[in-house]
């Protein structure tokens, strides 16, 4: 109700914000919360920017090759990016928009966890290197789409220090969790990377949309964004420029995504962001442990999630007592979406499901509501049970 509050008065107000005349309150809140921001992933300093991962890619090129924003892509080597085989799809299209070329981003294996294998990046660097690439981005995720996966993030730096690649942080997802005391080891060594994107429209709750690109170096965006229009960012006004911060973005018109964030915030301080999170993780701690004992069920990887992605077969009874075969595994495929299909009939709840890898359709519930209960949970085994009686 605060974040639909504040997305209802700068909706009101239809205000924009890439100079401090326009909005000088809202600009200096973004100011004051992209500040709060960095410290927490560990950074006294750097800056940030609205927009997610592609503004990453952008600073780490312009900071290899500065001659890129006037001369383009033309005067450069061939550019490789790195990225898990889980990551979002956001970091491949990133290198597409931005003439990088979508086969240059190399992905990694991951393990059985959905984590990035560090010893597959150091070989595909090298590997790169040897052909006459030039590596110069690693893309590691704090929480991925689909298993939740955090990357070992101490290994990566270690390996971008070695090898001298920016390495990036997307905490889209995973974010959220450096406001919890009791989570956010997870993300150990996020402070160690030259840029995190944070998402707070996902685990925070802030109505959508409200995403930031973190940046350790200050200064970097600005420089590898300016272009110094006349009509707009005069040097000579009576007030500190800095806070002129349409020039470090892409777009010039920018809606006001940081009040409701902001407001949010003071209302609810780190504490109560960091119970609301506690709760969805303990959510789905209580999903985990009935359905590794619950019959009809099967987990997809071993182990407890790190985030609150929970994800698993439902066998129904027709498949049960059987050994796993080609054609069993094709006709659990099939099982995940008749059930959706019938959830979407009924309305009574929804899931989604998805294969992986090897691993075929399974249902990935993940919990970001505050308000959902224990009580939700058991309706919603339930239903998948109550909709699957006759297949």
């Amino acid at each position: 109700i605060i974040g639909l509050a504040g997305e209802w008065l700068t909706s009101t107000a239809n205000t924009n914000m890439f100079t401090y005349e326009i909005a000088p309150v809202f600009v200096l809140m973004e100011s004051l919360t992209l500040t709060k921001m960095r410290e927490i992933v560990g950074w006294p300093n750097g800056e940030g920017g609205a927009i997610s991962n592609m503004y990453a890619v952008m600073a780490a090129r312009y900071k290899f090759f500065p001659e890129v924003k006037d001369r383009g892509m033309a005067a450069l080597p061939r550019l490789v990016m790195f990225t898990s085989e889980c990551s979002h799809f956001s970091i491949k299209k990133a290198g597409g928009a931005l003439g990088i070329g979508a086969d240059n981003v190399i992905l990694i294996k991951a393990d059985q966890r959905g984590k990035m294998i560090p010893a597959d990046l150091e070989v595909k660097i090298i590997d790169a290197k040897q052909k006459g690439a030039f590596p110069f981005f690693v893309s590691a995720t704090a929480g991925t789409t689909v298993y939740g996966a955090f990357d070992p993030l101490h290994a990566v730096a270690d390996l971008c220090q070695q090898y001298g690649l920016w390495m990036h942080v997307d905490g889209a997802w995973g974010g959220g969790l450096l406001m919890s005391r009791k989570h956010r080891h997870k993300l150990s060594g996020v402070e160690r990377a030259n840029s995190v994107t944070w998402n707070p429209h996902k685990m925070l709750g802030v109505p959508l949309q409200c995403s930031a690109i973190l940046v350790r170096e200050e200064g970097l965006l600005l420089s590898c964004n300016q272009m110094s229009a006349k009509y707009l960012f005069q040097s000579d006004k009576q007030y500190d420029t800095s806070y002129d911060t349409g020039d470090k973005v892409i777009q010039c018109g920018r809606h006001v995504d940081i009040f409701k964030f902001w407001l949010m915030w003071k209302a609810k301080g780190t504490v109560g962001f960091e119970a609301q999170i506690n709760k969805c993780l303990e959510l789905s701690e209580y999903l985990y442990n009935i359905v590794k004992k619950r019959e009809g069920y099967k987990l997809v990887f071993n182990g407890e999630p790190e985030h609150t992605n929970v994800c698993f077969w439902y066998i129904p009874p027709s498949l049960r007592g059987m050994p796993p075969s080609e054609e069993w595994w094709q006709k659990l495929a099939r099982v995940a979406p008749k059930i959706k299909a019938r959830m979407m009939e009924s309305g009574t709840t929804m899931v989604g499901y998805q294969p992986q890898g090897k691993s075929v359709n399974f249902f990935r519930m993940v919990i970001s509501n505050p308000a959902s209960t224990r009580s939700d949970i058991d309706f919603l085994l339930s239903e998948i049970e109550r909709l699957s009686e006759d297949l």
